[in-house]
């Protein structure tokens, strides 16, 4: 028995001698360090990467995979404490602040076309790639598509449960005041998002009169606005139901709330997850017009590997790659090819969905075709939706505003759990008042049987 136990040890002492010598022959050069949002990617592709990145190179490639869950965050990590993350997926507005101070790279394109691997990067739609451009910071005159590439991307709209409204009932952002919907409209909490749909109804007049354009409106925030979008917000807390992070899905699906002032990407995981249980869900874009959102790929300025990530990101750009993505996290990809819209009409055949102009994206082909409109809204819908930006200086003055809007007026639920206390306390109180008054009485009664 000893002499197993001895030479197990040595077998364990072996093997553990080999994993630490390979361990230590990695070279930082050999990792790739990706950072990406939770359930954001589908977890197949990253060995898959691996194996191919060495079949185009010769080189091995380790993916580090990390997630996070906050823009600020992130950036805070590459921007004060210098970590040397290789690819990340920020939103656009966080890509405009990272260009303005200079924390990102250019993706390499060139070292990519080198050994012949296939430019995967053309596949992004120029819709995708003309909104990005959008975020480049004034007279700088960079070419924002050299720093970052598309990754996924939505818009903001109202998510609704159909026992309860219909698409007309939520035409119009003023449907956070209707008195109908006291106590159930979610909101999500994402102040960027909310203030640039508010902005757009509290000056439709202003956009249908030509004045202003929503892109105007959206891009340069000002205090007046910034009021205007708090007075509103304050004036719909009544039928606030909560403000919430991701646990709207849940709660539209289990049909606690009516509607949900969320993400397309959100709606259309609500929407098919709804379906199991037998709940219909459905998303619109109300008229006064919304935002078109979008996440995309860059590599920080502490980056220690822009090899390697710029061919990540060209092998994401692949259409087969974005439709398998698409599929797993629900979202839709900035990528325009046949092949992605084949299969996107693939998907739709057994929704009864009616026609869409999707040529935005997927050009003449997609012109009139049947798509799923919460991922390929109608022309008409982007038409009216604009790029969210960087609030820049104006940062401080929308997160107390959000602040103030959330924390200092009571929801319906919450003035409903107070009431019922309050109340609970009054009958308590009167109830032992009656009793008490009850005894005083007997026992005055006893006390003058007593005295005759």
């Amino acid at each position: 028995m000893t002499r197993k136990i001895l030479a197990l040890a040595v077998v364990l002492i072996f093997q553990t001698s080999l994993f630490t010598i390979h361990s230590s022959a990695v070279t930082r050069g050999e990792i790739l360090k990706v950072y990406n949002w939770a359930d954001y990617i589908d977890e197949d592709l990253i060995p898959e990467f691996e194996q191919w990145y060495h079949a185009q190179t010769g080189k091995y490639i380790h993916i580090v995979y990390q997630t996070f869950d906050i823009n600020e965050s992130m950036l805070t990590e590459i921007e004060v404490g210098h970590e040397d993350y290789d690819v990340v997926c920020p939103s656009e507005y966080i890509i405009e602040r990272m260009l303005k101070k200079q924390l990102l790279q250019p993706i390499r394109k060139n070292v990519v076309a080198k050994t012949g691997t296939p430019m995967w990067f053309g596949n992004v739609s120029p819709f995708a790639t003309e909104k990005f451009q959008q975020m480049a910071p004034k007279g700088s005159g960079i070419n924002v598509n050299d720093y970052s590439v598309g990754y996924m991307w939505g818009t903001t709209g109202f998510m609704y449960n159909k026992k309860y409204l219909k698409a007309s009932d939520l035409d119009s952002w003023g449907a956070l005041y209707d008195p109908r919907y006291l106590g159930k409209i979610l909101v999500k909490d994402a102040f960027r998002d909310v203030y640039s749909c508010l902005v757009c109804f509290a000056r439709y007049d202003d956009i249908v009169a030509g004045r202003v354009t929503r892109d105007d409106l959206v891009a340069n925030i000002t205090d007046e606005n910034i009021q205007l979008v708090e007075s509103m917000l304050r004036r719909a807390k009544p039928n606030i139901f909560g403000w919430e992070t991701d646990f709207g899905k849940e709660t539209m699906t289990k049909g606690k709330a009516w509607a949900n002032l969320s993400w397309s990407g959100d709606a259309a995981w609500a929407i098919e997850e709804a379906k199991a249980v037998g709940v219909s869900l459905d998303y619109v874009v109300p008229k006064e017009g919304s935002n078109v959102w979008f996440d995309g790929w860059v590599i920080p300025k502490y980056a220690k590997n822009p090899d390697a990530a710029s061919y990540f990101i060209d092998f994401m750009c692949k259409p087969e790659n974005a439709v398998r993505n698409m599929e797993a996290i629900g979202y839709v990809s900035v990528i325009g090819t046949p092949e992605v819209l084949e299969a996107m009409l693939e998907n739709a055949k057994d929704g009864n969905f009616p026609y869409v102009d999707a040529s935005y994206i997927f050009g003449e082909a997609g012109r009139h075709v049947r798509l799923n409109y919460v991922y390929y809204p109608d022309l008409s819908v982007i038409n009216r939706c604009a790029l969210m930006h960087d609030c820049a200086d104006k940062t401080e003055a929308m997160v107390e505003m959000w602040s103030r809007v959330k924390g200092d007026s009571l929801n319906v639920r919450m003035i409903v759990v107070i009431v019922t206390v309050i109340l609970v306390i009054i009958v308590v109180y009167a109830s032992g008042k009656y009793r008490r008054y009850r005894r005083k009485m007997r026992r005055r009664k006893r006390l003058a049987l007593l005295s005759k």
